[in-house]
């Protein structure tokens, strides 16, 4: 006999659509056999039922045996031993068709009941197992999509239990139905050989003993024929038997090795992350928009092939193309309250998914997966030993700094020595192995001696860069909305734009240039990838308020300046160009060795779909600081204009009044010069009050001289 078509019991717990098609193929043989079993037995039953319709009833299933050959099994069509066993049976049945059969119960015996009870226990076992395990597939699919809508934010335990035990419960049930479902199907295979061959070995059999005397028709090499025929039974049999106990055995093991693995989100502890891989499949729930605020989530089988990501439903023989992830950018996301959710960016920026998986195990491992794969360490020799050199590489280039004191501090110029980090690529440390991680490298836009920084600046205990820190001013809380709130005033007061949003702090890091938007494009890739490589996921949440003159980091809580970013050292903003959510911006700060030298650092955020609004507002306050910077600029010009005319005014004045004082200076010297006397037509000069005070002064000296 030839081998035996088997399903795989192993990779029932798995479940993957290449199983169900698999066992498709299983269930159309099984139906086949039912359809074919039904005909023979029908056949048969007429043999037993009539003796006058014996000869018809036993052309009949000559009839039906020369055709099996014609039959289109999925499994076991060609199977020419088969094929030329039943031949020979027909014409031996053919040439007994022409005689009567009076041995009923022997036929009842020997003929119809093997063929009964196979077709009344275990064809109708396949049915009911069938039924089962569809009920219990539906159960588990019902209890998965339960699982998946587990609330993050607002966990009820009491929920939570109910729900994994429900999982546990229908994965349990599904994988032992599924188990004993396909060892059913499997041992379908031996067992329609054996419902074929004992009704026709038992009929002959039973004939023998009717025509004892007809040696003519039933001679010794017939019964050599059935006796080798019925050798090969026993051997199926055993071998059948055989097989079930291994199958057996395997579902025990299996129950016990597999019984951690019913738990939806298993323990990390047993099952550690790997972070290595450039290959993996699994099912995951794909986010599909339906309207303009609502979606759903299909639940389906991805695999990575090469550089794509593809998906397959269920029942599928072949899956389709997901998505391109060579170069592609892969981060964790909050997505409609549901956990380990993660979208996936395409290189040029114009298809996103967001996926959703069902452990943090396999949320961690798809995201470092894809970034492996991103970076095409698919395409060297040993992609598993280039990617833990690779992640190892980066977690020695980003190592998070505890807070930006030290990068402050490095900052500083003069007296104070910067940190020894050294920062190199992603590519750095695999030399010439592979020609395929050269895009890796960063040098091009990002300086390669400053570390990552993911943490927000605290008031109390660190400084500003490039900032002059007033006394009394640490910590001090501040109106976001530029209301007094006691005796001294708010700096940003008098400013006239006030907008504040909601942002959360992804990271910032130094660059070596600030007068291209790809600056910005390239630290959010950075910075994301390196977030994934530290499964750093938490972010700080702060209020940050564009104004006029400065950009505010404000404490939601305390209401206190965490960080002021003077908005004439803002050179460049921009927001991503696929996800509106991002956004950064370039602050030149003074910095190096010394205070000449000028140093530009990239921070990146992630705010509530407000990245363009974000810009937008920083682009609206430059311009209102510049037209107001040209109008104090004017005023200023407008002051000393106005200065100039003033004391040109004043000298003018000044010189009027000498020229008027000169005037009058060489009137009373004239009048002086003249006799003080009357005109003989009796009119008089009249003087001056200083000029009649000296003729007063003359007659008095006359009078004093005459009396002496």
């Amino acid at each position: 006999m030839p081998g035996i078509d088997k399903l795989p019991i192993e990779e029932t717990l798995e479940d993957s659509p290449q199983t169900r098609s698999l066992l498709g193929v299983f269930e159309e043989d099984a139906t086949a056999i039912s359809n074919y079993m039904n005909q023979l037995y029908q056949a048969m039953h007429r043999i037993y039922d009539a003796q006058n319709e014996l000869s018809a009833a036993t052309h009949l299933t000559s009839k039906l045996l020369k055709e099996y050959e014609k039959q289109r099994f999925p499994l076991g069509g060609d199977d020419e031993v088969m094929s030329s066993t039943l031949q020979q049976f027909s014409k031996v049945i053919d040439e007994l068709s022409s005689c009567h059969a009076v041995l009923s119960t022997q036929l009842a015996d020997a003929m119809m009941f093997p063929i009964t009870q196979f077709k009344e226990r275990d064809l109708k076992e396949i049915l009911t197992l069938k039924e089962v395990f569809q009920i219990a597939s539906n159960d588990h699919d019902a209890a998965i999509n339960r699982y998946s809508r587990l609330s993050k934010k607002r966990e009820n335990d009491k929920v939570k239990y109910e729900v994994t035990e429900d999982v546990y419960t229908s994965r349990k049930k599904q994988h032992q139905t599924m188990m004993h479902y396909f060892c059913a199907l499997n041992t379908l295979q031996y067992k329609k050989k054996i419902a074929l061959l004992e009704p026709l070995l038992g009929y002959m059999q039973a004939q023998i003993s009717f025509f004892k005397m007809g040696s003519e028709n039933l001679n010794e090499q017939l019964e050599e024929f059935l006796a080798n025929i019925g050798t090969s039974v026993q051997n199926v049999r055993r071998e059948m038997d055989s097989d079930v106990e291994t199958m057996q055995q395997t579902i025990e093991d299996l129950e016990v090795a597999s019984d951690p693995l019913y738990v939806p989100d298993p323990d990390p502890t047993k099952f550690p992350v790997n972070r290595n891989l450039t290959r993996k499949a699994g099912y995951l729930n794909a986010r599909n928009k339906t309207g303009l605020v609502s979606s759903t989530w299909d639940r389906q089988f991805y695999f990575t092939q090469g550089g794509n990501l593809m998906s397959q439903a269920r029942g599928d023989v072949a899956g389709g193309l997901a998505m391109d992830i060579d170069n592609c950018s892969v981060m964790a996301v909050d997505c409609e309250d549901r956990r380990y959710c993660f979208q996936i960016t395409s290189f040029d920026g114009k298809k996103s998914s967001i996926l959703q998986a069902e452990s943090k195990k396999d949320h961690e491992e798809w995201i470092c997966t894809i970034n492996n794969i991103s970076k095409q360490i698919y395409l060297t020799e040993n992609p598993e030993e280039i990617a833990a050199r690779v992640n190892q590489s980066a977690l020695e280039a980003v190592t998070p700094s505890p807070s930006f004191q030290q990068r402050h501090e490095s900052l500083r110029p003069a007296g104070q020595s910067r940190p020894p980090t050294a920062r190199t690529s992603s590519s750095g440390s695999l030399g010439s192995e592979s020609t395929n991680l050269a895009t890796l490298s960063l040098d091009s836009l990002v300086a390669p001696d400053t570390p990552i920084q993911f943490d927000i600046i605290s008031p109390v205990c660190e400084d500003q860069p490039g900032q002059a820190k007033a006394s009394g001013q640490g910590g001090r809380r501040t109106n976001p909305f530029g209301e007094s709130g006691g005796g001294t005033k708010s700096e940003s007061e008098d400013s006239i734009l006030h907008q504040l949003f909601i942002v959360r702090f992804l990271g910032s890091m130094e660059v070596k240039s600030d007068d291209h938007p790809d600056v910005v494009y390239e630290t959010m890739r950075q910075i994301l990838a390196a977030r994934a490589i530290h499964n750093i996921f938490r972010m700080t949440e702060s209020h940050l308020l564009v104004t006029c003159d400065c950009l505010k980091l404000i404490d939601p809580q305390t209401q206190v300046t965490r960080l002021t970013f003077p908005l004439p050292c803002v050179v460049l903003y921009a927001t991503h160009q696929e996800n509106k959510r991002l956004f950064g911006f370039v602050l030149r700060t003074s910095g190096g060795r010394s205070e000449s030298n000028l140093s530009s650092v990239c921070y990146i955020f992630e705010s509530n779909n407000e990245g363009e609004k974000i810009c937008d507002s920083v682009g609206l306050a430059k311009q209102i600081a510049l037209h107001a910077e040209l109008d104090r600029r004017a005023s200023e010009k407008q002051k000393e204009i106005e200065k100039v005319k003033e004391k040109q005014q004043k000298e003018l004045s000044k010189q009027k009044q000498i020229e008027k004082d000169l005037e009058e200076q060489s009137r009373l010297i004239a009048a002086s010069s003249r006799p003080n006397q009357a005109s003989s037509e009796g009119q008089f000069v009249v003087l001056s009050s200083s000029q009649s005070e000296e003729s007063d002064l003359g007659e008095e000296t006359k009078k004093r001289e005459s009396e002496a």
